[in-house]
């Protein structure tokens, strides 16, 4: 999204990205951004029953799973950059198959898994 998109649209896109996939979630960290601190979000998530986290860059006040997925993610992006240069965003659906199907000994399995209960299909395996 934009920074410059209205509330409505992010309660939309909220309700179509998560909500629709996911189910409501128990909690969530975000960051600082007016649109997550503001009184109308607030309460949307309050009437969801979702506790909210804030969090800050370089200041995050998260779980250490938090921490270290944000810098495996960042790491997995630096990488791309450098490799593919100017291009690198066309690579992300690749990227997050490839997050979403690597082991995590954290949850000892990989997430993709976890979320549907069962391994996932691709010619790779």
């Amino acid at each position: 999204m934009r920074k410059n998109d209205s509330m409505d649209k992010l309660t939309r896109l909220y309700l179509k990205q998560v909500v629709t996939r996911h189910g409501i979630p128990v909690s969530i960290i975000c960051d600082h951004d007016g649109r997550f601190t503001s009184n109308f979000w607030r309460s949307f998530q309050k009437a969801l029953g979702t506790r909210l986290d804030m969090s800050i860059a370089y200041h995050p006040q998260t779980d250490g799973k938090s921490e270290r997925t944000i810098q495996t993610l960042e790491d997995i992006l630096h990488a791309c950059v450098i490799d593919f240069g100017n291009g690198w965003d066309r690579h992300l659906p690749l990227i997050k198959f490839s997050y979403n199907n690597s082991y995590h000994t954290s949850i000892k399995a990989a997430p993709f898994e976890t979320l549907y209960g069962l391994k996932c299909r691709s010619p790779v395996c």
